[in-house]
């Protein structure tokens, strides 16, 4: 797949996609298919194996692939009375991640507000101010995200509706989070960790392993 991405083949990456497994799986394509993928080409640019360009170009099919995918079609069934909100944190570039955790949201009928990458947390305050999120998801990739990271975590702490507070991105997956977690913050290391925690079995967010 990687290959579709980096000759910039949108048509068949998306075909690729859709019929790697039977039946579609949205939560396994994403975590068993982009993912990795998106890794690997990350990879291959940082041990300069590939341009900056030919990263920028992957990146764009993989979020064209992406948009195909969540179609927004959510549960008719469900009134999208719950929200969450959705953001990375200032200077963190990367997004792709986090679009598929909001499709994830949006499968399973909640209302999403998704404000994407980079964005300085006084702005992102009176988001969601004016949306009150019943769940806030921050994502950040790189170590050195940790205190802006510290910094967003602890404010969004004294909001007075108490919402759940849900941390992911390559960080959680690549570095120990536990001083993080408290009753109402959580450290999601993959799609079906989220997954599994959206379905109520908060058991499967493990604060000893995060």
């Amino acid at each position: 797949m990687a290959t579709y991405f980096l000759e910039g083949n949108e048509d068949e990456a998306l075909q690729y996609l859709q019929t790697a497994q039977t039946p579609f799986n949205r939560l396994l394509a994403f975590e068993n298919l982009l993912t990795p993928t998106m890794y690997h080409i990350g990879d291959l640019w940082e041990n300069n194996q590939i341009s900056v360009a030919d990263e920028h170009l992957a990146t764009a099919v993989c979020d064209f692939v992406l948009s195909q995918v969540d179609y927004r079609a959510t549960k008719q069934d469900l009134d999208q009375s719950k929200k969450v909100l959705l953001f990375g944190v200032e200077e963190e570039q990367h997004y792709l991640g986090l679009k598929m955790v909001a499709s994830v949201f949006r499968d399973q009928g909640w209302k999403v507000r998704y404000l994407g990458p980079n964005l300085p947390l006084g702005h992102v305050i009176k988001q969601i101010d004016t949306f009150k999120p019943d769940v806030i998801g921050v994502s950040a990739s790189l170590s050195y995200r940790l205190p802006k990271l510290q910094e967003v975590v602890e404010s969004f702490q004294n909001l007075e509706w108490n919402p759940q507070i849900l941390i992911g991105g390559r960080m959680a997956k690549k570095h120990d989070l536990s001083k993080f977690v408290s009753d109402k913050v959580f450290v999601m290391k993959d799609l079906e960790q989220l997954q599994g925690w959206l379905e109520g079995d908060q058991n499967s967010v493990d604060a000893t392993s995060s």
